[in-house]
């Protein structure tokens, strides 16, 4: 089956400004809204996308496309998940199976890139909220964050949310998405930053609501917060010991970010992690992300240490 309808002219480009780390791939994504309809924007936190929506996004690695994603909301309200690997002339792309591919591609010397299965992606994507985990308000906004990690550029033709706003997409209208772009509140720049790259990385699993929020741990972005400390990631992680022990701690020692102390602060080991026992995130991605592990360092040692 050939994959081109994503690239349909109907079909609506878009950058979220807090991009998932995926071993550093290239991604490009569309969604198709069905003509006629709007977004439920009622909700800042779990738009509610009309059935017939679509949803595609495209990996490379060096240069070669390798796998097409779609995520479609079906008349009934139920989401179809699907993964197509493209092939060697890259003309075309046909379904994976149901199961996804282990070990596909090499993308590191000993490292590779595996095709997910559909039960993956239900695993990220399907829970009582969303599974618009890329196209939210915070991801669209234009007040665009300098310092985000694997930051993409806003191409000629990318939708953002003021775009939705001006072409009537979103219902209610939500005017004030132009007037006062949502962002990750405080004047620090690493802290915004690394504010916005957990609501990605870690805030799909790790949610007051969701399965693990026993846990209390909670990295999703809270629209309105007054300040940084407000925000979930900050204020259940900073100075919070959790469950999780760094080797030799004792329980109720290991603070998941201990300020000044990056080598005591369990966020900053699992990140670097690429151990089945320990890794974060733990599905998804085999190589560490380099650059997330830096600028949390300095903000761990530098912003947050104590003065």
């Amino acid at each position: 089956m050939r994959v081109v309808t994503a690239r349909d002219p109907r079909n609506l480009a878009y950058a979220p400004q807090y991009p998932l780390w995926s071993d550093g791939s290239v991604k490009n994504r569309w969604v198709f809204l069905p003509p006629g309809t709007r977004i439920d924007a009622r909700d800042a936190d779990a738009w509610v996308v009309p059935p017939g929506t679509k949803f595609w996004k495209e990996f490379s690695f060096g240069g070669r496309k390798v796998e097409t994603r779609l995520i479609w909301k079906t008349a009934d309200g139920r989401w179809v998940f699907a993964t197509y690997l493209w092939n060697e002339g890259q003309t075309e792309a046909v379904l994976a199976p149901r199961d996804g591919v282990p070990d596909y591609v090499e993308i590191a010397p000993g490292k590779r890139h595996s095709i997910p299965g559909v039960e993956d992606c239900r695993n990220c994507h399907e829970d009582e909220r969303s599974p618009l985990l890329g196209f939210t308000p915070l991801q669209l906004s234009t007040d665009r964050d300098p310092l985000a990690p694997h930051a993409e550029p806003l191409r000629p033709g990318m939708v953002t949310l003021t775009d939705l706003v001006e072409r009537k997409l979103l219902d209610p209208p939500r005017r004030e998405y132009v007037t006062d772009p949502p962002r990750i509140p405080g004047g620090n720049p690493r802290t915004r930053a690394l504010l916005g790259y957990f609501t990605t990385n870690c805030g799909s699993c790790h949610r007051a609501t969701g399965t693990l929020g026993a846990l209390e741990l909670d990295f999703t972005h809270a629209p309105g917060a007054a300040d940084e400390a407000a925000e979930p990631g900050f204020a259940t992680t900073v100075g919070r010991t959790g469950k999780w022990r760094l080797p030799g701690d004792s329980s109720g020692q290991t603070e998941r970010i201990r300020p000044g102390e990056p080598a005591r602060s369990s966020a900053l080991y699992r990140m670097k992690s690429r151990s089945a026992l320990s890794q974060m995130p733990p599905l998804g991605t085999v190589l560490v992300d380099e650059e997330a592990v830096r600028l949390l360092e300095r903000w761990i040692a530098e912003d947050l240490a104590p003065r």
